[in-house]
């Protein structure tokens, strides 16, 4: 090999030092590899880790007799797999030798991961919290709790963001500041939104209804009362169509709420005919009343007003007025007692001797003229005349 060829290699072996030496922003390949080694190894160990932590974790908690650790494992189990991604960058990162600008850079890439995670599980750990709060449904409404529960995730999701913009040197005050004018003009193109969401606000605060109430808001819905949302409550009606209704439609139109009735009522009044005697119309009354005070069904009088009474001389009638309430609020065990009790006025009125009256009038002529037939009464099966001739 002559001389110069042998200057060549060596150039060329130093050429290839050099670039190694200052591979990537002036940072050694060979520390490039094996930083990218460490992380892989972290990596690969991300399975160990839940194996190892996160089911023993698991494991003990199931012994315990509290359900609340065991939803609050498994809702976190997804950040602490994450945790060997963010524990092998930062190895990776503090093995490379880094100039100060690149340090700073890393070191702020390991905080915002480190705050991400942390922030991460205290988000999806607010989750199971409901469950704790639960506990105080005699204080707290179910959607009092959901919104609660809705309200610390946000909060942590809106702390972690600020943390991590921190972290990278943006000032939150400042920013909230600028957005100022920004967030007037938005709310005035949304005052519809902020109105629902107080009114959903006081919906809540006033316990109306819960989910799960028959509830009627007149000439707009009613239904079953299925979600309590910040800007509209779905309804679902009985066909099973979903309404969504604004909650400020539920604010201030009056709302029934059928699921807090104490008893249900029944209110009829029965119509007798006019050739029904004194005697019938109080044997009718008494029965009636009878049945109605010893059955089970009802509630008695000295517990709410419940009676039965001859009312009033109507046009066609004469009106019995029954008044009563049912114990039960179920609508289907309310109609059976209805069908219950209309069978049994139905026989009494008939043991009576008696009938009910339906709409009819009579008309009276005072004179007639004197070529005046009166024709006969036919039945169903007799023919009638024919036109021209007389019967």
């Amino acid at each position: 090999m002559s001389a110069d060829t042998k200057n060549d290699w060596q150039d060329f072996l130093a050429l290839v030092e050099e670039v190694w030496r200052n591979g990537l922003y002036g940072i050694d390949v060979g520390q490039i590899i094996v930083a990218f080694g460490i992380f892989f190894i972290f990596l690969l160990a991300r399975n160990l880790f839940t194996r190892l932590v996160v089911n023993r974790i698991a494991a003990w908690t199931k012994r315990t007799k509290t359900h609340l650790d065991d939803t609050i494992v498994a809702a976190i189990e997804a950040p602490l797999r994450f945790v060997p991604i963010v524990m092998g960058l930062f190895f990776a990162t503090a093995y490379l030798e880094l100039d100060t600008e690149s340090a700073d850079l890393a070191s702020k890439l390991n905080r915002s991961l480190i705050a991400f995670v942390i922030f991460w599980t205290l988000y999806r750990a607010a989750g199971p919290v409901s469950e704790l709060l639960q506990r105080a449904d005699q204080i707290l409404t179910v959607s009092m709790i959901e919104w609660l529960s809705k309200a610390i995730r946000a909060a942590f999701a809106i702390i972690g963001g600020a943390t991590i913009l921190e972290i990278w040197g943006i000032q939150v005050g400042p920013l909230i500041a600028g957005l100022g004018l920004f967030g007037v003009a938005v709310a005035l193109g949304a005052q519809d939104l902020f109105k629902n969401l107080i009114a959903g606000l006081f919906v809540i605060g006033e316990r109306r209804f819960h989910p799960g109430d028959w509830v009627l808001v007149e000439g707009i819905v009613e239904g079953t009362v299925e979600h309590i949302g910040f800007r509209t409550t779905t309804i679902r009606r009985f066909d099973k169509a979903p309404v969504y209704v604004p909650n400020t439609k539920l604010s201030d139109h009056a709302v029934t709420n059928f699921s807090r009735m104490t008893f249900r009522r029944i209110k009829w009044l029965v119509g007798l005919e006019y050739r029904t005697s004194a005697a019938q119309l109080q044997e009718v009354r008494d029965r009636v009343e009878k049945y109605i005070s010893e059955s089970t069904d009802f509630v008695q009088p000295d517990e709410t007003a419940t009676f039965v009474r001859i009312d009033q001389f109507s046009a066609s009638s004469i009106d019995i007025l029954l008044y009563a309430f049912t114990r039960t609020t179920n609508w289907l065990e309310w109609l059976a007692i209805k069908e219950k009790l209309l069978l049994e006025i139905k026989k009494i009125v008939e043991e009576a001797g008696t009938g009910f009256a339906f709409p009819s009038r009579s008309l009276y002529i005072e004179t007639m003229p004197g070529d005046f037939e009166v024709a006969p009464v036919h039945s169903a099966n007799t023919p009638a005349p024919r036109e021209g001739t007389h019967t």
